[in-house]
């Protein structure tokens, strides 16, 4: 009520305005401070207790507003702090933060020129680079920015099956043969949900082996290849994996895009994670073959330390988008427009409304170039081999597997010393599968540091460490390990 637009209310406004800023400032320094929580915890019922979070009739005054920010932001993560290790989107850009900001305020949606000429052109201009970084001549192609990897993992099938049986648009799936799409097992949960969505169903998503260090076996994947086909079901799919979740294994591209060209396969790389690799020439190297797929998923959230959300689907093929999700809605795309229709973009995407995440990418670039990144990204693989380092023979310390890491995965156990001595049998296995998970709530509860912790396949609990954060040090390598054995030392 008494801010804009209403009547004379501009010298409020600024000054709320001001006044949030500041909030926000403190929080970013904050951030930074390594003497500062990296998380105040609290749990559930306590949070929901302590303040009073419900909606009412009356409005509140500017000064409780105020009040509802500080507390929001006292019990956030604060996922830019040095010691905040515990997913593979982390740090906080100054550049990305500014443009996010400068986002908000256009507040204008990314469907076409005509309400978004500035962000259509940036996506334009962004999405040809990032194809020309993964080797396409040119930079053809296409491309869309989309919720996150999970959702750009779903428009690769969508437009894989589309591009084998278009007749599916319109006659859905009764009207086309049994499908089926290969992975790896050590793949992204999103390949078997995206099939779940489609109406493909997750039991169509054949899971392929992976051999010791997480990468997927070609032999293995030609080999389920020919016994679907032998069932009288279609291959339609194969999404490979450029840095995997748990283990940062790239699959190895070459050997997969020579199978998939031999049984005329749509190829697609999932490199949500290790796609910011491809800013590296020292790394780069490890995606060598993706320049063959039909699409792949580059998340710039990750690695590359955009703000979230920055996801990124390529398309090889230009045009396939367009034809997979048009429905020619004319009160948005009319065709009888004073300027290039081909810049109204909003037909290829699945969504209607799409928030302009290209903004905070292009201005980051901008501000770094592409050696900016590439730097932040070395760094950052340096730091994981420095702890790798440190740890393989450490006392105390257990791989999960042999060998230098690829991305900046470190996978590991920490061993109590009340578990150092034991035999490996059923109770030692029992009794490590509890460690992780009591040092992280440990860590939690202290807001020291956070860092991730997971089973799979057969063995138990194990930390996941991974480092995106250009804020990172040796020290906080360092500390990090301290901390594990200072929390873990009486288990």
């Amino acid at each position: 009520p008494d801010l804009l637009p209403a009547c004379n209310a501009e010298i409020t406004t600024m000054s709320f305005l001001q006044d949030v800023v500041d909030i926000l400032l403190q929080y970013v320094a904050k951030s930074f401070d390594r003497s500062t929580k990296v998380i105040d915890f609290h749990y559930p019922n306590e949070l929901l207790q302590e303040y009073n979070w419900e909606l009412a009739d009356q409005p509140q005054t500017l000064e409780e507003i105020l009040l509802n920010c500080r507390t929001t932001l006292k019990y956030a993560i604060k996922t830019g702090h040095p010691r905040y290790f515990n997913q593979l989107s982390t740090g906080l850009d100054m550049v990305g933060l500014a443009a996010d900001w400068l986002t908000s305020a256009a507040n204008t949606n990314m469907f076409t020129y005509e309400i978004a000429p500035v962000f259509v052109l940036l996506e334009y201009v962004t999405l040809r680079k990032m194809r020309e970084m993964v080797g396409w001549p040119g930079g053809c192609g296409d491309g869309i920015f989309s919720p996150g990897g999970a959702i750009s993992n779903m428009y690769a099938m969508l437009i894989a099956r589309f591009k084998m049986f278009p007749e599916v648009k319109e006659k859905g799936m009764a009207a086309i043969p049994r499908l089926v799409a290969f992975t790896s097992e050590h793949s992204h949960f999103s390949v078997k949900k995206g099939a779940a969505a489609l109406g493909i169903g997750t039991d169509s998503v054949i899971l392929i082996r992976c051999d010791e260090r997480g990468k997927m076996i070609p032999s293995d994947l030609e080999r389920r290849i020919l016994e679907a086909k032998q069932k009288g079901f279609v291959p339609f799919l194969v999404s490979a994996t450029a840095g995997t979740t748990v283990y940062g294994a790239f699959d190895p591209l070459i050997a997969i895009a020579d199978i998939c060209k031999k049984y005329k396969i749509w190829m697609h790389v999932d490199g949500a994670w290790g796609g910011g690799l491809l800013m590296s020439r020292k790394h780069k190297w490890k995606l060598n073959g993706v320049e063959r797929a039909n699409s792949v998923t580059w998340n710039p959230h990750k690695m590359m330390g955009v703000p979230l959300q920055c996801s990124a689907l390529l398309v090889r093929e230009e045009g396939l988008m367009q034809s997979c999700n048009q429905m020619h809605a004319s009160y948005l795309f009319q065709q009888d427009k004073h300027y290039d229709l081909s810049y109204d973009t909003g037909d290829k995407a699945l969504q209607c409304g799409r928030h302009v995440d290209v903004f905070k990418l292009w201005l980051m670039w901008r501000a770094k170039g592409t050696t900016g990144f590439e730097a932040q990204i070395d760094k950052c693989l340096e730091l994981a081999e420095y702890l790798y380092n440190k740890i393989k023979n450490r006392e105390g310390y257990e791989m999960v597997f042999d060998g230098k890491p690829q991305h900046t995965n470190v996978c590991f156990w920490y061993i109590p010393p009340s578990l150092r001595s034991m035999e490996n049998s059923e109770e030692r296995t029992s009794r490590l599968m509890k460690v992780a998970p009591v040092i992280k709530a440990r860590m939690m509860e202290y807001g020291t540091t956070m860092v991730s912790y997971q089973p799979l396949g057969d063995k138990v609990n194990f930390f996941r460490m991974v480092i995106s954060n250009p804020a990172a040090t040796h020290q906080d390598i360092d500390f990090l390990i301290d901390e594990i054995e200072r929390l873990g030392q009486d288990l």
